[in-house]
């Protein structure tokens, strides 16, 4: 029962998350001309300052003095840490230039990758179907690079970047609020040094914009921080290929804001690419939904099968 409530509210916290992914590219517009890295830069100083005050307010310090006499966890910690700091410099940078249809393909063969990296890494095994889909969409990456005449350089980064980073964050097994602690302490540092420089250059945006660019700026510590918050506890209560099969909530959001909104083209080879994309991810939910229903049928029949008739004991012999 405990388990089946974890997975539960693994799923609560990782729809959540996806979400909230799925609408940010309407954020970062706001915060021009500010450029992506120094956008990046005030998301990992002000994402410290939210973090911090949660714990402040949940009192939950006792994991720092632990950590700190793991070094191989805090060896993970520090690759997780730049596997998201990546991950959130491309994308911001795609989003603030004209590539969000592009992006949003990242996340769309995110869960994709998510899945080889069980099979590959945690020895999960797949049935064929999720092969099938696998193979799918690496057509579709060989489908779009036609299209775009070059690889789709930012999808991919995107796309490993952060199955790597959610590969990691299952190794940790640390709550969502812990592990982004621990990672925006180790960017703090570079991120503030990278600001002070740009301010002492004259090139910062912050007190340049007036004060509600400054507030935008410093808003991104909550844009960055309850979404993460969110995946970080779903990463530890499900499996990881059920979080791979979450995560295109987030690019159906994206594609559709960079098409409708953004007025991004759409030419022929890229609905190819998408459609083969959307066909695997087809598959993988098929495959998920019967493999589900029939764990649950499998289950239901256990719980109603009549239990093993007592054996009678044998009649003690008297003397």
């Amino acid at each position: 029962m405990k388990a089946e409530n974890d997975q539960r509210t693994g799923l609560l916290y990782g729809f959540g998350a996806y979400g909230m992914w799925g609408i940010v590219p309407l954020f970062w517009p706001l915060l021009q001309p500010a450029g992506a890295i120094e956008i990046l830069a005030h998301r990992m100083v002000w994402s410290l300052a939210v973090v911090g005050l949660a714990l402040l307010a949940l009192r939950r310090w006792g994991w720092m003095a632990e950590l700190l006499r793991q070094p191989r966890k805090l060896a993970l910690l520090v690759v997780a840490a730049v596997l998201v700091t990546v991950n959130w410099g491309v994308y911001i940078w795609s989003v603030n230039n004209g590539a969000v249809v592009e992006a949003s393909l990242g996340y769309f063969i995110n869960p994709l990758v998510t899945i080889a990296l069980g099979v590959l890494v945690l020895g999960e095994r797949l049935r064929r179907t999720q092969w099938a889909a696998v193979a799918i969409a690496v057509s579709a990456v060989l489908v779009l690079a036609v299209g775009y005449g070059r690889p789709p350089w930012i999808s991919l980064i995107l796309a490993f970047s952060f199955a790597l980073y959610g590969l990691i964050k299952k190794k940790l097994g640390m709550g969502g609020l812990e592990s982004l602690t621990a990672e925006t302490v180790i960017m703090f540092l570079p991120a503030l040094g990278y600001l002070l420089w740009l301010g002492a250059r004259g090139q910062s945006t912050f007190t340049a914009q007036g004060p509600g660019h400054a507030a935008l700026l410093a808003s991104a510590g909550l844009v960055t921080a309850i979404p993460l918050i969110c995946f970080g506890a779903a990463a530890i209560r499900v499996p990881l290929s059920t979080l791979g099969l979450l995560q295109y909530m987030a690019p159906v959001f994206q594609f559709g804001l960079g098409v409708l909104y953004f007025h991004e083209a759409m030419p022929p080879a890229r609905w190819a690419g998408f459609s083969l994309v959307w066909a695997a991810l087809s598959i993988l939910t098929w495959d998920a939904l019967r493999t589900a229903h029939r764990a649950r049928a499998t289950r239901l029949e256990l719980a109603l099968a009549p239990l093993p008739a007592p054996q009678p004991t044998p009649a003690r012999e008297t003397a």
